[in-house]
């Protein structure tokens, strides 16, 4: 018998990637659509793995759902899998993980974007083979997933090292962007931070402010990618989102790092060109952590 196929579902505050495979060469179906409000998108999933089980005559074996949060993801709490307390409007409270599960009849895994992310990475991408790893998304927030002998760390909630204190550059008066928090790391580094810094996107920026958005992101970034080297000691950091793609961004990053870290532990680790990498998946991770979320539901069965 042939391995089964799984399912998977990106589900992104701006838009959904559904897909049904075995991995990033083995796609049998696909489609992306618009996150509107939560009954038309989450109805639109799940008709989408219903179509596709009358064209592949069986619906795929589980589900793996990557979403954006907070999440709820301890499995004793009563609003496991729903979204939390979230700034996307009317999704708070949304009970993502149970409604597709409950309609489609399978098992369902479920996590954040960025944990799922660090699974497909660590399964075909930049991280295969490590042991322990981190994966970063530097979009219009900062998400960080972190695993440690194949398992997502997880605890009351899912890691958000976006919040964790950083130094300000010198001479730098941007008081951040974070509402909770104003100069944490996401408050400084995230596409928000430099939108609200230079009055326009980052994808708007004009040649010299792209290259000042990219030193001093790389500035704040190191400092927080400080905190998890000193208190996770990953073999290795993943750095992917929209902000990741600034020209020039990731040797600065590594340069930065370094100087972060002052000498200490002095590993020829942190200093490796593989230690500090770009998603090997490029925007596909996601959604392929889908699958891998999926295939251990199923194994949990």
């Amino acid at each position: 018998m042939s391995d089964p196929r799984y399912g998977a579902i990106e589900a992104g505050g701006t838009k959904f990637v559904c897909l049904i495979g075995r991995g990033p060469d083995d796609i049998a179906a696909s489609a992306t659509f618009p996150t509107t409000d939560p009954t038309t998108t989450l109805a639109a999933a799940v008709a989408f793995f219903r179509d596709q089980a009358r064209l592949l005559a069986a619906l795929p074996a589980a589900v793996g759902i990557a979403s954006f949060g907070p999440v709820e993801l301890r499995r004793n709490h009563p609003e496991y899998g729903h979204i939390t307390r979230t700034p996307k409007p009317g999704w708070s409270g949304t009970d993502i993980a149970g409604y597709v599960g409950t309609e489609l009849g399978i098992p369902v895994g479920f996590d954040t974007d960025v944990n799922g992310a660090a699974l497909a990475e660590g399964r075909w991408g930049a991280a295969h083979n490590a042991d322990s790893y981190a994966y970063m998304t530097i979009g219009t927030g900062v998400g960080v997933g972190i695993v440690v002998s194949g398992r997502v760390v997880h605890g009351l909630v899912h890691p958000e090292a976006g919040h964790v204190a950083v130094g300000r550059v010198p001479d730098d008066s941007f008081s951040g962007s974070c509402p909770y928090h104003g100069d944490c790391l996401e408050g400084m580094a995230a596409g928000s931070a430099l939108a609200a810094r230079f009055g326009k996107p980052a994808t708007e920026l004009n040649e010299l402010e792209r290259a000042q958005a990219a030193e001093l992101v790389a500035a704040y970034v190191a400092d927080g990618l400080r905190s998890l080297i000193y208190t996770v000691a990953p073999d290795r950091i993943i750095i992917g989102g929209g902000v990741s793609e600034l020209p020039g961004l990731m040797p600065r990053l590594r340069a930065s790092l370094l100087q972060s870290l002052g000498g200490y532990p002095d590993l020829p680790e942190h200093r490796a060109a593989d230690f500090v990498v770009r998603p090997r998946l490029g925007t596909r991770s996601g959604a392929l952590g889908g699958l891998v979320l999926a295939e251990r539901a199923a194994d949990d069965r």
